[in-house]
C-alpha cells in the first residue's frame, strides 16, 4: 500500500530555472539512499519542491519541502496513487528521476524465472509506469524532463547479471522510445549510465564476494569508483531545461571511461 507523508522544514529560495521563479517540482525514486538521496540533496539546494519515493521513508534534505511516498513501485496501483498525490499537491510535475533499482548476481543458468521477472519489474516496469503516469501531466503542461538511471551494464554485457543487464538495456530502449514520442511535445527523456558507484547496493554486492574493490578500480581508466555525487550532478544537468534544452534521447555515461576502454588490464594500468 502507498503511504504519503507531507513534510516541510522550510522552503529554500525558489529555483531560477523555471519562468517567474516558480519552484521546480521534482520526483525522485529510490530516494532513501545512494544516488537518489544525493540527487534529492542537490535538487533541494537549487530550490526544488520534492516528491521522494522509496520502499522505506526517505530523509528530507535540510531546508526542503517534500512529499514522502512509500510503496512498491512495480505495483501499478501504487504508482497511480503516488502520481495522483503528487499532482494533487502541486498541480504539475517538472522532473522525474527514475533511480530505484535492485541488483541480482547469479549465473544465467541458475537464474529463476521469478528472480528474472522481479528485477525487470523493479528496474524496467516501474520506470515505465511512473513515466506513463507522470508523463501525462508533463504532456498536458507541454514541458518536463525524465531522467532514467540506467547503467554501464545497459551498454555492455557483464557476466552473472542476465536479469540486471537485460533490465538496464531495456531502460535505455524505453528512454529512446519516449524521447522519440514525447520530445516534440515538450518532454525530454534521457538516461544516465553510471559505472560502479559506492552505495549501499555496492556494499551488499561486495559482501557477497561477487567482486572486490580492486576488480572495479582496475577496470576504470580513472582508477576509482564513482560517487553518488558524480551521478547526481549528471542527473541535474539532464533535468535542467536551462542547461540542456536540446538534449533528448541521450545515454550519458558517467563511468570514468569504463565503456570507452577496450584495453586489457595490464595495458590499462600501464597508462595511469
Amino acid at each position: 500500500m502507498a503511504v504519503a507523508f507531507p513534510y516541510s522544514s522550510g522552503m529554500s529560495s525558489p529555483s531560477e530555472s523555471l519562468p517567474g521563479g516558480t519552484p521546480r517540482i521534482t520526483v525522485i525514486t529510490g530516494a532513501a539512499q545512494g544516488i537518489g538521496r544525493r540527487t534529492a540533496e542537490l535538487c533541494a539546494e537549487r530550490g526544488d519542491l520534492l516528491a521522494l519515493l522509496d520502499l522505506k521513508l526517505s530523509p528530507v534534505p535540510a531546508g526542503a519541502e517534500a512529499l514522502i511516498l512509500t510503496g512498491d513501485l512495480s505495483d501499478e496501483a501504487v504508482v497511480q496513487a503516488h502520481a495522483a498525490a503528487i499532482v494533487e499537491r502541486w498541480g504539475r510535475v517538472d522532473t522525474l528521476v527514475n533511480n530505484a533499482g535492485i541488483s541480482f548476481i547469479t549465473p544465467a543458468e541458475d537464474t529463476t524465472a521469478a528472480g528474472f521477472r522481479r528485477v525487470l519489474d523493479v528496474n524496467l516496469t516501474a520506470p515505465f509506469l511512473l513515466s506513463r503516469e507522470l508523463g501525462r501531466t508533463m504532456l498536458a503542461q507541454g514541458s518536463g524532463s525524465i531522467v532514467n538511471v540506467a547503467s554501464v551494464a545497459g551498454l555492455l554485457g557483464i557476466a552473472d547479471r542476465a536479469a540486471y543487464n537485460a533490465s538496464k538495456h531495456g531502460l535505455i530502449g524505453l528512454t529512446r522510445t519516449l524521447a522519440a514520442e514525447w520530445g516534440g511535445r515538450g518532454v525530454r527523456v534521457n538516461a544516465v549510465c553510471p559505472g560502479w558507484v559506492k552505495t549501499e547496493m555496492d556494499e551488499h554486492d561486495l559482501g557477497s564476494g561477487a567482486y572486490t574493490d580492486a576488480d572495479i578500480v582496475g577496470r576504470v581508466p580513472m582508477g576509482r569508483f564513482a560517487s553518488p555525487d558524480d551521478i547526481a550532478r549528471a542527473i541535474l544537468y539532464l533535468s535542467d531545461a536551462g542547461a540542456s534544452p536540446f538534449v533528448n534521447g541521450v545515454t550519458l555515461s558517467v563511468d570514468g571511461g569504463w565503456a570507452a576502454d577496450g584495453s586489457w588490464e595490464s595495458l590499462r594500468l600501464k597508462k595511469r
